[in-house]
């Protein structure tokens, strides 16, 4: 009887145990988090570049609502984005050394500004600093044939540099990137 009695406490106290240190995870982000690269193959192990970056949804919205022209906007959702160069490079035609900056940009009607600030671990755009500014360089505003509901970044890969290439809605904005080996 002793050993049932002790059997019964240990399963208890395993079952108890196990319920009180379990985790609770949060719902599915309304904004989730996405990387492009560049070199876009995930066979390439060196990479020029990544970008981090939260994915908004128009949902019936303007981008004009949601990243007003003229005004500094954390492009994206959440924390600013932020770009890795893993080599020294031209982004915009514009010398950056190595390293992890925050990406914002101003948009506007025929031309955005991006900005690489070398702040990190901002939320939004509501700290951004503009003496911490590495470069700002413009990107020309064109359309793309697909509106994209979901906020997007990716690498236009060309011969020997790439494009970064924001899009959302039927805006695309790209900035070109290369290394400078």
């Amino acid at each position: 009887m002793k050993k049932i009695l002790t059997l019964t406490a240990v399963v208890v106290c395993l079952v108890f145990s196990t319920t009180a240190s379990a985790q609770k995870f949060s719902g599915l982000d309304k904004s989730p988090m996405d990387v492009a690269a560049y070199p876009t193959s995930y066979k390439v192990s060196e990479k020029v570049a990544k970008v981090s970056y939260s994915r908004p949804q128009l949902k019936g919205r303007s981008i004009a609502e949601l990243a007003p022209a003229g005004a500094v906007w954390r492009t994206g959702a959440n924390e600013a984005v932020e770009v890795t160069f893993y080599t020294d490079v031209t982004f915009g035609g514009s010398a950056v050394k190595a390293g992890t900056y925050s990406l914002f940009t101003i948009p506007g009607a025929n031309e955005w500004t991006v900005i690489l600030n070398s702040k990190l671990n901002q939320w939004g755009a509501y700290s951004y600093d503009e003496s911490a500014d590495v470069v700002r360089v413009k990107g020309a505003v064109s359309k793309g044939t697909e509106s994209l509901d979901a906020f997007s970044m990716a690498f236009k890969e060309g011969d020997k540099s790439a494009d970064l290439v924001i899009g959302w809605g039927t805006v695309r904005v790209a900035v070109p990137v290369a290394a400078t080996m």
